[in-house]
C-alpha cells in the first residue's frame, strides 16, 4: 500500500464517512443523512409582523417533526484579498479620475475594515440522520455488515435509507417554505465539496476529481495561496 492510500484510509477512518450516493451521506455502522442548505435572511432587518411569523414558522416545524433533525450553522472567514486585487484593476485600467477616487475610498475603507474586524460568512444546514436501528436490530446488524463490506464501492447505502430520508427531507421543505426562505438538498457533488472544505479549512478542491457517476468520492486539493 503505498503513502497516499494510508492517509486516504486513515481519513476515511477518522471522518466516519464511507461514501456519498446520490444525495445521501454513507456513513459507517449503517447509518446515513441527508443535507438541507438554507439560504437565510436577516432577521433584524424584518419588520415585527414579519419576525413574528417567523418564529411561529419555526414553532411549526418543530411541532410537526416526529424525527430529529440537527440544526447546523456554520461560519467562514472570508478571505477578500482578491476582491481587493480586482478593486486595484479597476482603478488602474479606469479612465474616469472621479471613478478613480470613489473606489480608491472604497478600497482603503474595505481594507481598514477587515484589518479591524474578521468578515464571516454564515452558512446555514438541516442535517436529517437516518439510523440502522430504525430498520430494527436484524436491520441494522446487516446494514453495518453492507457497510463494512462494500466500503468505498458505491453501493454501501443501507436498504431502505434513501426512501426514508426522502420522506424526511420533504416533510422538512413543506415547513421552510412558510418561512419565506429558499432551501435545496445538497447532491453529491455539493456533499464532496461541503465536506472536504470542513476538513481541509484553507484548501481548495479540485473539481474534475468529483466523480459525477457513483464511484467512491477521491479527490484532491491544495493550500491556498
Amino acid at each position: 500500500m503505498s503513502a497516499a492510500q494510508k492517509i486516504h484510509a486513515s481519513t476515511q477512518k477518522f471522518t466516519e464517512i464511507v461514501d456519498f450516493v446520490d444525495n445521501v451521506v454513507v456513513m459507517e455502522g449503517g447509518s446515513a443523512c441527508i443535507v438541507i442548505e438554507i439560504t437565510a435572511s436577516n432577521f433584524a432587518l424584518l419588520s415585527k409582523r414579519e419576525q413574528d411569523s417567523r418564529i411561529f414558522s419555526y414553532a411549526s416545524l418543530l411541532n410537526s417533526l416526529s424525527f430529529p433533525i440537527q440544526i447546523l450553522i456554520r461560519n467562514k472567514r472570508i478571505d477578500i484579498t482578491s476582491y481587493l486585487k480586482e478593486l486595484d484593476e479597476v482603478i488602474k485600467t479606469s479612465k474616469n479620475q472621479k471613478l478613480q477616487a470613489y473606489i480608491g475610498y472604497y478600497h482603503d475603507f474595505v481594507q481598514e475594515m477587515v484589518t479591524v474586524n474578521v468578515v464571516l460568512s454564515k452558512s446555514f444546514y438541516i442535517v436529517i440522520p437516518f439510523s440502522a436501528l430504525e430498520m430494527g436490530v436484524g436491520g441494522a446488524k446487516q446494514a453495518a455488515q453492507k457497510g463494512q463490506k462494500n466500503k468505498g464501492q458505491g453501493n454501501a447505502l443501507p436498504q431502505g435509507a434513501a426512501k426514508n430520508l426522502q420522506s424526511k427531507a420533504e416533510t422538512v421543505l413543506g415547513q421552510l417554505q412558510k418561512f419565506a426562505v429558499s432551501a435545496r438538498i445538497l447532491e453529491r457533488e455539493d456533499l464532496v465539496k461541503l465536506f472536504y472544505d470542513i476538513y481541509n479549512n484553507g484548501a481548495t478542491i479540485e473539481a474534475e476529481q468529483v466523480d459525477p457517476g457513483g464511484g467512491p468520492a477521491i479527490v484532491t486539493g491544495g493550500v491556498k495561496t
